[in-house]
């Protein structure tokens, strides 16, 4: 009986999972990634993983204020993510942020209105797959998905 009751639980929980609206933001058909995400009271985390399981880009959805210290010495390119003007950083490594392997990494972070916040992180293997990944990264909406969580959790 208690097999019973736990397969039923199970089937309900998938059945619930299902049908729940994604968390992340769509992302554009021909970008060869699927999300892995984590949905937490506090935060929702999409990880854009390639087929070979490549994290390449990562994005954070919070409504506390992460108070990441971006440097504007690492400060790259003007862009946008989900309708706001951001820039992108180098990260700051503690001094490993000029070396060769960090030049195809970025990071940002986007605030939205009523205290919402974006952590956003790209780790392209290239500098083409920098360019590509930043591009897939404007197309993004995450106020489309609903996803942003309230301020008052």
């Amino acid at each position: 009986m208690k097999t019973v009751i736990a397969v039923g639980l199970s089937l309900f929980a998938a059945t619930a999972w299902a049908q729940s609206p994604p968390a992340c933001p769509t992302l554009p058909a021909n970008a060869g990634l699927t999300w892995e995400q984590r949905i937490d009271t506090t935060f929702i985390t999409c990880k854009a993983v390639t087929t070979d399981g490549r994290q390449v880009l990562n994005v954070m959805l919070t409504a506390r204020d992460p108070r990441i210290s971006l440097e504007r010495r690492l400060r790259q390119e003007e862009s946008t993510f989900s309708g706001e003007e951001m820039y992108w950083y180098r990260p700051n490594l503690g001094g490993q942020e000029t070396s060769p392997a960090m030049a195809s990494r970025r990071i940002a972070v986007v605030e939205f209105d009523d205290d919402r916040y974006a952590q956003v992180w790209i780790n392209a293997g290239s500098p083409e797959e920098l360019g590509s990944l930043i591009s897939l990264a404007q197309q993004l909406d995450v106020r489309a998905t609903g996803a942003l969580l309230s301020a008052g959790n």
